[in-house]
């Protein structure tokens, strides 16, 4: 029998890349998603990709009951993937309530569901946003916790404080934090990637709707950062590879590989690459020039970070692999085809 991963949020855009890899290393998915940013055409593409589709419930985390009725309808889970949140920075410091509301009531019924209806492991969707601006570049899982630069940043630090107690009291569960630095591309066979509702939140997104002339112009926020061509720096990495790193960590929850109940493990290339750079690297894997202007900074940026893996390449046995300009090529093939682009 199939070993059961519940995956919250698997209509979205990496939750639909990890439902895909989890599916074809054997297990069973079930994906609970309320779709307020996602579509559950995502599942379609996981279908054309696997040929197998996802058990699907439509649901919101922050409702309790139905929670519950999930663990319900499906013993046996022994792993959960939760990605379910608001995650875009800018939008976090407009509305911060919304976000506090979503991202903590939705992981604590999920852990109280953990607590009620077995000892499944978590494997939770963090961000590389906990470290604010490191004093020390490349950041590694042991640099300090900053104050957060934006409500979304906060709500990922909060969570993970809580999961920590949760599993203090309750020596049965088990967690690793997955602390992802800036995922970008498509699958390979460009029938799930990024698309976000509205105007995109994300560099590359909006990069490839600009290509795509969806967008008129694409703004750099800001050129006078103290880096070298003054725009910002993150690392970058392919959602392949980053789903990728999801099953090992559920393997090594479900397989009790840790003798440590709360792991942190960095998700990231290991280099730091800035906007401008994302923009010539991309006009350069497509031949598309695009048409962007630099505009002033976006409150609740941080000016650079990129990650030290060594952690998750030595004990999760686990490393980004798909150069950048693949990386690229794939987000841009994913929108040619949704867009209907020759």
């Amino acid at each position: 029998m199939k070993q059961k991963v519940l995956v919250t949020g698997g209509a979205g855009y990496i939750g639909s890349h990890t439902c895909v890899e989890l599916i074809e290393a054997g297990y069973e998915v079930i994906v609970a998603d309320n779709l307020s940013n996602s579509s559950e055409d995502s599942l379609d593409g996981v279908e054309k990709i696997t040929g197998v589709r996802p058990s699907f419930e439509k649901l919101d985390l922050c409702d309790k009951d139905k929670v519950f009725d999930l663990f319900r309808k499906y013993p046996g889970i022994e792993a959960i993937i939760h990605f379910a949140a608001l995650k875009a920075v800018g939008e976090s410091v407009q509305i911060p309530l919304a976000y506090y509301h979503n991202n903590l009531e939705s992981l604590i019924n999920l852990l109280l569901a953990m607590s009620e209806f077995g000892e499944p492991g978590l494997v939770f969707s963090s961000s590389c946003t906990v470290y604010g601006q490191p004093d020390v570049l490349p950041v590694t899982e042991k640099a300090p916790i900053k104050k957060a630069e934006s409500p979304y940043g906060n709500t990922k630090q909060i969570c993970e404080e809580i999961i920590q107690d949760a599993l203090k009291a309750n020596n049965k569960l088990s967690s690793i934090a997955l602390r992802y630095f800036n995922p970008i591309g498509a699958h390979k066979s460009a029938h799930i990637g990024e698309l976000p509702l509205g105007v995109p939140q994300n560099l590359v997104p909006f990069v490839t709707q600009t290509a795509a002339g969806i967008r008129e112009q694409l703004s750099v926020f800001g050129n006078d950062y103290d880096t070298p061509d003054g725009s910002a720096i993150r690392d970058y990495i392919n959602v392949t590879d980053l789903a990728k790193a999801h099953v090992k960590a559920v393997e090594r929850l479900i397989e009790k590989k840790s003798k440590h109940s709360f792991e942190v493990f960095n998700l990231g290339t290991g280099t730091g690459l800035s906007v401008l750079e994302i923009v010539n690297a991309f006009e350069k894997a497509t031949g598309v020039k695009l048409n962007y202007k630099i505009v002033g900074r976006r409150e609740g940026d941080i000016v650079k970070v990129w990650a030290e893996t060594t952690h998750a390449n030595e004990v999760l046995g686990w490393k980004a692999e798909v150069p950048l300009e693949e990386t690229l090529l794939s987000a841009w093939e994913w929108e040619k085809r949704i867009r209907n682009i020759d």
